[in-house]
């Protein structure tokens, strides 16, 4: 029995608020990992104090394109967002950000991590 390959794949880009820090992007992202894991799984710094498990706010991103690619915001996320640093309209916490069975394009940007508090 031959197992088919998943042909619904992602492209991730990351921007960054932090001078310095190039944009990256990334293809064949599988679905249904979050922002945060695509992030820590390609050396992309981004705190998540509570380990993602939607307990704070410090795994902040600005959605900036895709986000219908997303899982909708739940009650509980939006509780955190309102506790972030600097939210904006297009927030999201990484950690709840998992990608659809789908596939498309998802491009963020992560706030400047010198400023999250630890």
């Amino acid at each position: 029995m031959h197992l088919e390959e998943n042909k619904e794949m992602y492209t991730i880009k990351f921007n960054f608020e932090q001078t310095g820090i190039a944009p990256t992007e990334f293809f064949d992202i599988q679905p249904g990992q979050s922002i945060l894991e695509v992030a820590l799984n390609n050396d992309i710094e981004l705190h998540y104090n509570c380990g993602g498990v939607c307990a704070c706010s410090t795994c902040q991103v600005y959605v900036d394109k895709g986000g219908c690619h997303l899982e909708k915001v739940s009650e509980r996320e939006e509780d955190f967002i309102g506790m972030a640093e600097n939210p904006k309209p297009t927030s999201r916490l990484s950690c709840q950000c998992l990608l659809n069975d789908e596939d498309g394009e998802v491009e963020v940007t992560i706030p400047d991590q010198r400023l999250i508090d630890e």
